[in-house]
């Protein structure tokens, strides 16, 4: 049903507006009550109702951080050749708890869902770099060249690859951090300090 329909006649400046027209004191202060409440003077009727008590989010909580170490040993599992690969192993659990000391010290932050999503894209990121770093590494022994020699030249060759990909994702972190809301921007915060 059509409560009003103004027309604009000149620019709106200072941001207020005169709607002139013929109005008695009754329809002016139930339009004016309408434009600022932002909502039409409907009944509600409730429909259905639900009580979702604090269980629900720990139950969540655990389920995550079960599925998260599950996570963590599965990459483990997959990255533990040779002694590289313990380093590996080593690196993400070391790079877990750094995470972890950062969100918690954090003031105000809280880990949400999309937040350990977040969080674990950015352990794939980190098992990304370890796989470039392990690559060159492997290739460089391949020629030849002894252990440290080798190391140092695939973490040199490695780090490009590695620097480019996180300066991308922080770029995207920051644009989403600052056009995004509520869980998005949690995503983007634990993305970016990860």
């Amino acid at each position: 049903q059509l409560i009003s329909a103004p027309n604009v006649e000149e620019k709106i400046t200072g941001g207020s507006a005169r709607i002139s027209g013929q109005f008695n004191m009754k329809s002016a202060t139930e339009l004016a009550k309408n434009l600022n409440d932002g909502a039409l003077n409907v009944p509600v009727n409730i429909i259905s109702q639900k009580s979702v008590g604090a269980t629900l989010g720990r139950q969540s909580l655990q389920a995550s951080v079960k599925a998260g170490l599950i996570g963590l040993a599965l990459v483990g599992l997959f990255t533990a050749y040779r002694f590289a690969g313990l380093l590996s192993v080593f690196s993400l659990v070391f790079y877990v708890i750094i995470s972890l000391c950062i969100f918690k010290i954090w003031p105000g932050f809280t880990l949400t869902l999309p937040g350990i999503a977040g969080f674990v894209l950015s352990l794939g990121m980190a098992v990304d770099a370890n796989i470039l770093i392990f690559s060159r590494v492997r290739e460089e022994l391949k020629l030849g060249k002894n252990f440290s020699t080798a190391l140092q030249e695939g973490f040199d060759r490695a780090f490009p690859a590695i620097r480019d990909g996180n300066l991308a994702t922080f770029s995207e972190v920051l644009i989403l951090y600052i056009f995004a809301m509520g869980f998005v921007r949690g995503f983007a915060t634990t993305l970016g300090i990860g």
